[in-house]
C-alpha cells in the first residue's frame, strides 16, 4: 500500500510549456471522488477516520483516489520550491492613476480615494439608473453631513435589523457576536462629530462588519469555533481594523464564517447557517459567509473578510456583491488568525467597487515593522471620474476552463465579454493555462499543512468533540500531509507563477467566471453537523486558486443571475500589484451591468426616509 504504487506526473519545465490556445496541454477537470455526507453519515465517517490504523488506510485511499499522489506527492518537477508568493517588484501605473504618498494617515487616504470618484450627477448623466442599488459610503456621508439622518439613528435601525434577521423566523445567522452598547457608543461619538462639522473622514459613522477571523475589540476572535478564543484571547485590534477605527468607521460586530475557514459552504453547526439574502434556503459560500450576506442584505455597505481559497470572492459572487482581494502583503495581516500564512489575504466585500476601493485605500499601506515582507511598489489610486478614458485592456481567457461551469454561468459571462468588447473595445486573448487541477491540489496541500501546523498547540489543549464534524474531517486530512508533499506543492507554486508571468506578458488580466455553480440548497441534515460536499466545493473554488496560491490580486463583480434568480459573478485576476488596473476594470464592468441589479429577498434600508 506504499506510495510507490502510484506513479507521479513528470511536469515539463515552465519555459518549455506552450500556452497558445492550440496547445496540446490537456485540461483536467476536478477529479473529486467523495460522496456528500452530513448528519449520521459524517459522524460514522469521522469515527472511522480517527481510528489509528483504519483511519490511515482511509486517508491513503482518499488521497490516491483524488490524485494527490499522482499530481503532487510523487510528481517530478525541475523548479525549486517557492515557499511564499513574495512577488517581483513591478510598478504599474495607468494613465488615469494618482500616486498615494506612504506618509498619509488612513483618513487622508480615504479623502484621496474620494477625490478619485465620479459624482452622482455624472452617473445619472451616463444613464446609470439601476432599479436597485446598495447605499454607498458617499450616500452615508452625504446623509450625515446634511443632517437628514444621524449615525445614531442608523445604529438604532441596524441593531433592530440584526435582531430581526437573527430571529427564529428568518434565522439568517449573519453575526457571531455584536454588542448593542458598543455600536451605540460609536454612533453617539460619530453623531457629535457631525454636529460639530468635524467628521474624521467619509467613513465616519459608516457601518462596517468584520469577519470573525481578525481581532476587533471588544469581541473575542473565535474563527467560527466554540473554543479558540478561550486559548487565544483578543487583546487589541488587527492592523486593518485599527486603520478603519482611525477613520471613524462604526464597527458593528463579528460576522459568521465556516469553522476555521475549513469549508466553502458557510454552514457552521455552532453559530448557525448563514443564509443567502437572495434565497434563504441556499448557502452564501465560505468562508467569509457572514460578511458577504451582511453587505448583500444592506446591514453595511462594506465588510472585511479573509481570502485563503476564494473565501472573499466566492461568497461575494454567490451573494451578488463585490469581492476584492489585493496582492499578497499589500494589506498588513497582523491581528488575523494565523491559519494560512502564505495563501491568506485580507479582502473587502462591498455593495459597489467604489466602496471596496475606499476601504482598500484606508487599510493598505506600509506594513508594521514586525511583519515580514518584500519591499512594496508604490501605491497608485485609479481615477474613476469617467470610464470613457479607459485604455483597451486585454483579457486572457482559457476556453476549456472558462466553460467548465453551469450553462447559466457560461452563457451570462460569455455575453458580458461580448459587451465589454462592444462598449470599451476590450479584447479577449485566448490562451492555455496548464495544470489547473494540480494547482488546486497543491494549494489544498499548502493551506491544509499551514492550518494544521498553526493549530497544533491549540488542538493539544482542547477536546476534539468541540469541533464540528466536517471540520474534524478537514483537520484529519490536513494533518496527513507530509513534508515531502508540502515541498512538492511549493515547487508547483513556483512553476505556476512562471506560467502566469508568461500569460501576463500577453494580457492585462485573466478573466473567468467567479464560481462554477451558483448558490446550492441548504439541506436539513447539515445543520447540526456541517456537511462534506467536495464536488460542489471544487466547483466553487474552481477559479479562485491563483489569487491565493500565487498571491495575485483579483476582483469579482456581479454581472447577472441564473434562471432561479441567483447571482453570478465575473472575475478579473491581475498581475502582481495591479490593484489600480483591476479597480478601473471592475468599475467599468459595474457601470455596464448596474441596470440589471435586483433587490435581495432579505434587505434592510438603513437610510430610508420614514
Amino acid at each position: 500500500m506504499g506510495l510507490l504504487n502510484v506513479k507521479g506526473v513528470v511536469y515539463k519545465p515552465a519555459e518549455k510549456v506552450n500556452l497558445d490556445p492550440h496547445s496540446d496541454e490537456p485540461y483536467l477537470q476536478a477529479n473529486v471522488k467523495a460522496p456528500r455526507m452530513a448528519g449520521f453519515l459524517v459522524k460514522i465517517f469521522v469515527w472511522l477516520l480517527e481510528l489509528p490504523i483504519f483511519g490511515a488506510a482511509l486517508l491513503y485511499m482518499l488521497k490516491r483516489n483524488n490524485l494527490i499522489y499522482k499530481l503532487i506527492s510523487n510528481a517530478e518537477l525541475e523548479e525549486a520550491p517557492l515557499y511564499a508568493p513574495l512577488l517581483p517588484l513591478e510598478e504599474l501605473k495607468e494613465q488615469e492613476d494618482k500616486l498615494l504618498s506612504p506618509d498619509l494617515s488612513p483618513p487622508e487616504r480615504v479623502q484621496q480615494a474620494m477625490d478619485c470618484l465620479p459624482s452622482a450627477a455624472s452617473n445619472i448623466a451616463n444613464g446609470l439608473k439601476p432599479s436597485f442599488r446598495h447605499w454607498t459610503v458617499k450616500d452615508y456621508f452625504r446623509a450625515y453631513s446634511s443632517g437628514e439622518i444621524t449615525p445614531y439613528m442608523v445604529a438604532e435601525r441596524l441593531i433592530a435589523a440584526i435582531h430581526e434577521f437573527s430571529s427564529h423566523r428568518l434565522d439568517m445567522a449573519f453575526f457571531i457576536s455584536y454588542n448593542r452598547e458598543d455600536i451605540l457608543r460609536q454612533a453617539k461619538e460619530s453623531t457629535f462629530r457631525y454636529e460639530r462639522g468635524e467628521p474624521i473622514s467619509a467613513l465616519d459613522g459608516v457601518p462596517i462588519a468584520v469577519k470573525d477571523e481578525m481581532d476587533c475589540t471588544p469581541y473575542p476572535t473565535t474563527g467560527g469555533t466554540k473554543w479558540l478564543h478561550k486559548l487565544r484571547p483578543c487583546k487589541t485590534d488587527a492592523c486593518c481594523v485599527k486603520r478603519l477605527r482611525l477613520c471613524g468607521a462604526m464597527l458593528i460586530g463579528k460576522t459568521n464564517m465556516h469553522e476555521l475557514g475549513a469549508g466553502t459552504s458557510g454552514i457552521n453547526p455552532h453559530y448557525g447557517v448563514t443564509r443567502n439574502p437572495y434565497d434563504t434556503g441556499r448557502i452564501c459560500g465560505g468562508s467569509s459567509s457572514g460578511s458577504a450576506a451582511a453587505v448583500a442584505a444592506g446591514l453595511c455597505p462594506v465588510a472585511l473578510g479573509v481570502d485563503g481559497g476564494g473565501s472573499v470572492r466566492m461568497p461575494a459572487a454567490l451573494c451578488g456583491v463585490v469581492g476584492f482581494k489585493p496582492t499578497f502583503r499589500r494589506v498588513p495581516h497582523s491581528g488575523v488568525l494565523p491559519l494560512n500564512w502564505t495563501v491568506g489575504m485580507i479582502g473587502v466585500l462591498a455593495g459597489t467597487i467604489e466602496d471596496a476601493f475606499i476601504v482598500y485605500a484606508a487599510i493598505s499601506g506600509q506594513l508594521p515593522s514586525h511583519e515580514p515582507s518584500s519591499i512594496q511598489p508604490k501605491l497608485y489610486l485609479p481615477m474613476l471620474k469617467s470610464v470613457s478614458t479607459l485604455s483597451s485592456f486585454r483579457m486572457a481567457r482559457y476556453g476549456k476552463w472558462f466553460n467548465d461551469c453551469s450553462d447559466d454561468i457560461r452563457i451570462c459571462c460569455s455575453h458580458v465579454l461580448d459587451q465589454l468588447y462592444e462598449m470599451y473595445g476590450w479584447k479577449t486573448v485566448e490562451v492555455t493555462i496548464p495544470d489547473i487541477e494540480a494547482m488546486r491540489l497543491a494549494h489544498y496541500t499548502t493551506i491544509g499543512s499551514e492550518c494544521s501546523t498553526a493549530l497544533t498547540s491549540y488542538l493539544e489543549k482542547m477536546n476534539t468533540a468541540e469541533l464540528g464534524w466536517d471540520t474534524r474531517v478537514a483537520l484529519s486530512v490536513y494533518g496527513s500531509f507530509s513534508a515531502k508533499e508540502y515541498i512538492k506543492a511549493q515547487k508547483l507554486r513556483n512553476r505556476q507563477l512562471r506560467l502566469h508571468e508568461k500569460i501576463f506578458a500577453e494580457a492585462d488580466v485573466i478573466v473567468t467566471p467567479t464560481t462554477g455553480v451558483t448558490a446550492y440548497p441548504i439541506l436539513s441534515d447539515a445543520l447540526k453537523t456541517g456537511e462534506l460536499d467536495y464536488i460542489n466545493g471544487a466547483a466553487l473554488v474552481r477559479y479562485q486558486i491563483a489569487g491565493n496560491f500565487l498571491g495575485l490580486p483579483a476582483v469579482t463583480v456581479p454581472v447577472g443571475y441564473d434562471k432561479k434568480g441567483l447571482p453570478i459573478g465575473l472575475q478579473f485576476i491581475g498581475r502582481p500589484w495591479s490593484e489600480s488596473t483591476l479597480i478601473h476594470m471592475a468599475s467599468a464592468l459595474e457601470a455596464l451591468r448596474i441596470s440589471e441589479c435586483r433587490r435581495p429577498q432579505v434587505f434592510c434600508d438603513l437610510l430610508r426616509k420614514d
